[in-house]
């Protein structure tokens, strides 16, 4: 399978998918039956040998939690990494409140996600028939992501919020910046080519396809630092100067997650800022 076949596959299935537009019998209203979730991926493919995964092993980054791609299958070769960007249909309705997320940004989040769950099981199956081993770290059983206290830290320190843990063994953005998808923003989204607002998923495989050069060094590259993000918060979890409290935006979300139950999300960093659908630099 060479590389032009895979992303053909991805847009193909992306294109051709009814998950890709939110059905009636799920519609949250009448607003948003039939609107379009994800516009057509972009990839980048990185060598599974990269030492800047070695680097995400460090504390800054994420930890020694944090799995290497040979960790996941140790006959990997490649990671294949992509992102979703949401449409235009999606991006415009979370404009119009200021505090809540929009109907479509919550189905976007959450039937989204599903979808790109499946789309990852899709091509994975894809490589796997043309006889390559192949995993999705995110949906393998070793998987975990923390998003609230360090439950050691709670039998010591119930008070003590900078031991708060937002991590994972598998981190879809950080990986995406080790393979050449973009560098991060001040919200701490990562930007692409095709902006900050979308979703990312990878894969691990043993298919040997060539690694696609970084077009940048430092983390923050694309990033103009222009604030918009920080305005854009409704709740004041981004900063200039002290960049995104973790805290602040969790314990927002858990709010959403209360009132839109069983969907959550927000997204307000994403949209009317410089790097919503491009890359500002």
């Amino acid at each position: 399978m060479k590389k032009q076949d895979l992303i053909r596959s991805a847009s193909y299935f992306i294109d051709n998918s009814k998950d890709n537009f939110i059905k009636k019998e799920i519609a949250l209203s009448d607003a948003v039956v039939g609107m379009k979730i994800f516009n057509d991926p972009i990839f980048a493919f990185g060598d599974a040998a990269d030492e800047h995964f070695l680097a995400l092993k460090d504390s800054p980054a994420i930890g020694k939690h944090f799995r290497l791609p040979k960790e996941w299958l140790p006959q990997a070769i490649t990671v294949i990494s992509f992102f979703l960007p949401f449409t235009e249909s999606v991006r415009n309705s979370n404009r119009k409140d200021k505090e809540w997320p929009s109907e479509g940004w919550l189905h976007a989040r959450i039937e989204g996600q599903i979808l790109l769950d499946k789309l990852c099981l899709y091509l994975k199956k894809e490589l796997i028939n043309c006889g390559y081993r192949s995993i999705v770290p995110s949906l393998d059983e070793r998987f975990w992501s923390k998003t609230g206290y360090h439950l050691d830290y709670l039998k010591t320190d119930k008070q003590n919020k900078s031991l708060l843990s937002f991590t994972s063994n598998w981190s879809e953005r950080h990986v995406a910046f080790v393979c050449g998808l973009g560098t991060f923003g001040l919200s701490k989204g990562l930007i692409t080519k095709k902006g900050v607002a979308g979703r990312f998923g990878s894969i691990v495989t043993d298919l040997y396809i060539k690694p696609d050069n970084r077009e940048y060094e430092d983390i923050y590259e694309y990033c103009s630092m222009c604030g918009a993000c920080e305005k854009q918060c409704p709740v004041n979890a981004i900063s200039i100067e002290n960049g995104k409290n973790h805290i602040k935006c969790s314990e927002f979300l858990n709010i959403i997650a209360k009132k839109c139950d069983p969907r959550y999300g927000c997204g307000k960093c994403q949209i009317n800022v410089p790097c919503e659908s491009c890359s500002p630099k």
